[in-house]
């Protein structure tokens, strides 16, 4: 019987222990704004690059690629941010999500205006697959142009014509 009562307490701290790690909050500073989507940022006496979770603007030689840059620079650039579920996603970057200082999400801030798509196959959000819907009905943005493409296919046609 205490054997069962110390797995089960090792099992809910071990467990309890993941889940604060999950949703562990630390701040930062946005030292450079790369892309829309990738920052370096400065924490805990070292730097990071970091892929804004749940979303991908388009690349820098899209159209509003640099527009996304430069949005995201107003929000963030040298800024104090809070980064919330920092980890690898399926292609082994790092992810996270960066609050603003007055609490909203900044990728969920560029998908209300148009300026990045919503990455379904890596989010656990689908609140965020009913901005992209408004939005793309309001032609805000990227959805202005009547066939944007993601930069996930952007990439992949760049590869194949060279």
């Amino acid at each position: 019987m205490i054997r069962i009562a110390i797995v089960a307490l090792v099992t809910g701290l071990c467990l309890l222990s993941s889940l604060a790690e999950a949703s562990t909050v630390f701040p930062a500073r946005v030292v450079t704004v790369h892309e829309g989507d990738r920052l370096l940022i400065y924490h805990d006496g070292k730097k990071d690059t970091i892929y804004l979770q749940d979303v991908d603007c388009p690349e820098l030689k899209q159209p509003y690629g640099l527009r996304a840059k430069h949005v995201t620079a107003a929000y963030v650039g040298g800024r104090e941010v809070n980064i919330r579920s920092f980890r690898r996603d399926k292609q082994g970057r790092v992810t996270a999500e960066v609050i603003l200082a007055d609490g909203r999400n900044l990728g969920h801030e560029l998908l209300k205006e148009g300026l990045a798509w919503w990455r379904k196959a890596d989010s656990n959000d689908p609140r965020l697959g009913e901005i992209e819907v408004l939005v793309q009905a309001e032609r805000k943005g990227l959805w202005a142009d009547p066939n944007p493409v993601p930069p996930w296919k952007w990439k992949q046609a760049k590869k194949t014509h060279r």
